[in-house]
């Protein structure tokens, strides 16, 4: 849901991101950063026992509208939480001119159990009134203490369970599918058919194999992920709560994080806001839904990474076949 505030606040885009990660002063590899995530995974980090984690942080404020608004003495504050734990790490970013600040946070290893979020606020002197929140980033970061790889999204089951002689009567006029997603429950399932196809649960559960193989395996997995990421998107945009303006909101949970996720790639150029607000009215009227379902499709893919999967394959089977002419 969209927070009213009973005072003017930042319209600009706010952002933040974090540049380079050290843990124990080591700096962490890039392959555990991911922009894209906007998540870093500490596990299998390169020590096995670790103290302190240190992330760099880079902030971006509209600073023409902060120049120009009512607000005083504005600061731009990293906010650590981790709900199980309970803990919250509030740290003060240094302005470097221009709509640019810079800074650090620590995270101890002792005080955080899995995944900790690190968001950005700015505050200001407002009527009087010191310490308002004025405006804060539209997306978090999130640091995952308990994945080796940097993946935002986790809220989602992979469940293996055989479609044609399965104790699930539902999925048997599905027999022949090699997996559904379903989303009808509190957390969406990736359902993976183990009697479709000889060998499928095999290939894509394994870990070595041959390189043909291990590019099979990668063209699955982000076939899967596109299914998944677009059959979430449709759940979440299919009950849109209102406002009494009728302005749609973010709903929460799972369906709140892949709206957010997967909105600026749906609609580039338009706020989050504004993209619901367009969702809605498409849905409603009826216009462009065609339109809609290739831009769904398109964030989709670029969610699980189609491309780059399907690139690397196919450079894998042409370097086998040149090894097989010659």
């Amino acid at each position: 849901m969209i927070t009213v505030f009973p005072y003017r606040t930042v319209f600009g885009d706010v952002d933040m991101e974090v540049s380079a990660v050290t843990v124990d002063g080591a700096s962490l590899p890039y392959s555990r950063i991911s922009k894209t995530e906007r998540t870093v995974a500490l596990h299998q980090s390169g020590k096995e026992h670790w103290h302190t984690a240190t992330l760099r942080l880079d902030a971006r404020l509209p600073d023409e509208e902060i120049a120009a608004g009512p607000w005083e003495d504005v600061r731009c504050m990293a906010v650590v939480t981790e709900k199980a734990t309970n803990t919250r790490i509030v740290t003060r970013l240094a302005e470097q001119g221009t709509g640019l600040y810079h800074g650090s946070v620590e995270l101890a290893r002792s005080a955080h159990l899995n995944r900790a979020t690190v968001g950005l606020a700015v505050v200001g002197t407002v009527d009087g009134i010191a310490g308002r929140l004025i405006g804060s980033a539209d997306r978090n970061w999130y640091v995952d203490l308990q994945s080796a790889t940097p993946v935002r999204q986790r809220e989602i089951d992979i469940v293996e369970v055989d479609f044609r002689d399965g104790p699930e009567a539902w999925l048997r006029p599905f027999k022949d599918a090699p997996w559904l997603v379903d989303t009808s429950g509190e957390i969406p399932t990736v359902l993976i058919n183990t009697s479709a196809i000889e060998g499928f649960t095999d290939i894509l559960g394994g870990t070595g194999g041959t390189a043909g193989e291990k590019a099979l395996r990668e063209t699955m997995s982000s076939q899967i992920a596109q299914d998944a990421w677009t059959a979430m998107f449709q759940a979440a945009i299919s009950d849109l709560e209102l406002d009494e303006d009728g302005t749609p909101q973010l709903p929460g949970g799972w369906r709140g994080s892949v709206l957010a996720s997967m909105l600026p790639d749906v609609f580039p150029t338009l706020t989050p806001t504004d993209a619901l607000y367009e969702i809605d009215q498409r849905r409603k009227l009826g216009f462009s839904w065609s339109e809609m379902q290739t831009r769904m499709q398109y964030a989709a893919g670029k969610r699980s990474q189609v491309t780059k999967r399907l690139a690397t394959a196919i450079r894998s089977v042409r370097r086998a076949t040149d090894m097989g002419e010659r």
